[in-house]
């Protein structure tokens, strides 16, 4: 592959067909260098557009179940959670996410803002997934997986595009894009929104704590954006890439259940997000190339509220939940070809990051951290069927100072097509904002105290994951079949967690006096395998399937009975034993499709906010019909989602319930 493709592939410029079709997948992910999966450093699954198209799912982080060892459940408050292996909580801060190279997870909580993200799930060309530790490559929070989108270039979607949603639990969806230009200079403008009633509303039988939060949940969301892209050709050697986006979210969340907790969530939320990007890329020769890019990233969230707790002799409680979080951005990277056998990238990164929340830091300051970081990975093959990789990242980060994760890994082909791979990397996730010096206040109007929930750490340690993997990836050309088998072992310490003091676990009235602090409370280890194929004999079908299978195990090293007797219990089942997902679809004549989705998860216990769910059967149903009329593409489709029925999601409260949407797109 030459320099000039690997460097626009590197800035998400599009990959034909025959990437996926003729060989295995290229990615750019797992090292930021251009090569097929067999030769990656570590496992990496790629969600293309055909798999996305044949799921049926509208919102980007359901994608992550087609992914093996993921498990995904939406919480409340309009967030996600995720995990992969284990230690899954509402804020999904153990993964480095990114945007066409923009890292979008939040400095105050960790999380990832999915729900107000600029962003619509047409435009995206496909996602790699690193799994495993990335650290060596993206730093601090590529510490149990990183999630790479890629749009589509403008050049990619010319012309006009409509796409339509309706039905049941208040989805409706509405999206209208416009690609235009020519020659040397082309742009894409898409607008959007999205009206979503996640889960059943009345909750009368509540499974794990017996009747004592029934009542009705609120998870109502309504998000409108705007987002453009200009691509533009400067010369023959050298082009530049120009983003922006805009978000607004009115949403609805909270419960009428009458418990002081409850009435402190405020109902009525209001979002925004924004962002500017910027790269330019320039190949100077054959043997080197390199791209900097720069960004702006601005978050902002107020949701606020007066609960009158009088009857408990508290008083008037007011609940101010705004937060304002920002991050700019600037990066090199630089890859090099310096003999036919040795290549490699370098580069680095200067980062500052704001956060602002009177109630989570009980203070109006703005507190803000810069990190810097270099990094270096080298690719060598001193052999034909032998191909060996390291690298490092050095990172001086604004709480923990500096650390270094190394990563190395050797390929052996067997015979062509098939590939064991070695790995071994160290990883590092440094505190955040709220982690650090989060200091959570509830006022009353009269403007004392009511209530301290948080107070500053006392200094934390990054958390620490040492991973070790053996794995297989084989590519049968004549059955058109991929398929990739890993065995790991994570060894993570200095794991950060609440510490909770004096707190009397049969106490459930009134707002409770304890406090708590992050600690680097204990350690975890895991193991396990994972299995995911992609088999593709005919045209027409198309399959891919994945397993895995995970023991965790954690030992508490913190303080307190109570603290022990939770982390060393929550944390083993935060993984389900066993998770497996399979995704079909059959292309039929004069333009039909047919394609099935089918999950099943054990039972597991989501961290922090989250209950032990039970184990549940998804299966979802696609049904899609294209054609041709006056010049347009038409397509229709029916989708039908959890038909086996209901099931928990995040909270034993969330109940996922069976419904059906159409959706209608039109281009031309």
């Amino acid at each position: 592959m030459s320099a000039v493709l690997a460097g626009a592939q590197q800035a998400g410029a599009a990959v034909t067909e025959s990437d996926f079709l003729d060989d295995l997948p290229v990615v750019l992910s797992a090292s930021r260098l251009s090569q097929p999966v067999s030769e990656a450093p570590v496992a990496v699954t790629v969600i293309d557009q055909e798999m996305i198209h044949a799921s049926g799912f509208r919102d980007i982080p359901d994608l992550l179940r087609l992914v093996p060892g993921f498990s995904v459940a939406y919480t409340r408050d309009n967030t996600w959670a995720a995990g992969y292996h284990g230690l899954g909580d509402a804020f999904s801060r153990r993964f480095q996410v990114l945007v066409d190279g923009r890292s979008i997870y939040s400095p105050h909580y960790g999380a990832v803002n999915w729900t107000d993200l600029p962003l619509s799930i047409d435009d995206i060309e496909r996602i790699e997934v690193v799994r495993g530790p990335d650290a060596a490559i993206y730093g601090a929070n590529a510490f149990a997986a990183v999630i790479n989108i890629i749009t589509k270039t403008a050049a990619q979607v010319p012309g006009e595009f409509v796409s339509l949603q309706v039905g049941e639990q208040g989805m409706r969806g509405a999206t209208v894009r416009h690609g235009g230009g020519d020659g040397a200079l082309r742009y894409r403008l898409t607008a959007s929104t999205q009206q979503r009633d996640r889960f059943e509303r009345d909750i009368t039988n509540k499974v794990a704590d017996g009747a004592g939060d029934n009542g009705q949940y609120y998870e109502s969301s309504k998000t409108s954006f705007l987002n453009g892209r200009m691509d533009w050709q400067l010369s023959a050697n050298s082009d530049a890439m120009a983003q922006f986006g805009l978000s607004q979210g009115d949403w609805n969340a909270g419960r009428s259940v009458v418990s002081p907790t409850a009435i402190l969530e405020p109902q009525q939320q209001d979002a925004r997000a924004m962002y500017l990007q910027l790269a330019y890329h320039k190949v100077e020769s054959a043997r080197r190339e390199w791209r900097l890019q720069v960004y702006y990233a601005q978050n902002r969230f107020d949701a606020n509220a007066q609960a009158d707790l009088t009857a408990l002799g508290i008083g008037v409680v007011n609940v101010d939940q705004y937060l304002l979080q920002t991050r700019s951005n600037i990066e090199l990277q630089v890859n090099e070809q310096w003999r036919p056998n040795l290549r490699g990238v370098w580069g680095g990164e200067v980062r500052q990051e704001t956060v602002t929340s009177p109630q989570n830091y009980n203070s109006g300051r703005q507190w803000s951290g810069e990190l810097a970081r270099v990094f270096g990975n080298l690719e060598w093959r001193p052999h034909e069927r032998v191909l060996l990789q390291g690298g490092a990242m050095l990172e001086h980060h604004y709480f923990t100072g500096i650390d270094i994760s190394p990563r190395v890994a050797a390929n052996f082909t067997l015979t062509p097509g098939h590939v064991i791979r070695l790995g071994i990397s160290r990883a590092y996730r440094s505190p955040t904002f709220f982690e650090e010096k989060g200091n959570q206040v509830y006022v009353l109007q009269s403007g004392t105290v009511a209530d301290v929930v948080t107070v500053p750490s006392d200094g934390l340690a990054p958390e620490r994951v040492l991973s070790r993997e053996i794995a297989y990836v084989g590519f049968w050309r004549p059955a058109r079949l991929e398929m990739d088998v890993r065995l790991f072992q994570d060894k993570i310490d200095d794991f950060i967690g609440q510490d909770k003091h004096d707190f009397d676990p049969s106490d459930d009235g009134g707002i409770r006096p304890n406090e708590f602090k992050y600690a680097n409370i204990g350690s975890a280890r895991s193991h396990g395998g994972e299995l995911q194929l992609r088999w593709r004999p005919v045209y027409a079908l198309d399959l891919s399937a994945h397993y895995s299978r995970v023991f965790l195990e954690a030992h508490f090293g913190g303080t307190g009975i109570y603290n022990v007797i939770n982390f060393n219990k929550d944390v083993p089942v935060s993984a389900p034993r066993n998770t497996w997902g399979l995704l079909a679809s059959y292309r039929l004549d004069h333009g039909w499709e047919a394609s099935m989705g089918v999950w099943r998860s054990d039972a597991m216990k989501w961290l922090s906010e989250g209950d032990l769910t039970a184990a549940y059967n998804r299966m979802d149903l696609r049904v899609a019909r294209r054609w041709k009329w006056q010049g347009r593409d038409i397509e229709a489709s029916v989708v039908g989602q959890s038909l086996f029925g209901n099931y928990q999601e995040f909270r034993d409260t969330n109940i996922f319930s069976r419904r059906v949407y159409g959706s209608l797109s039109l281009g031309w």
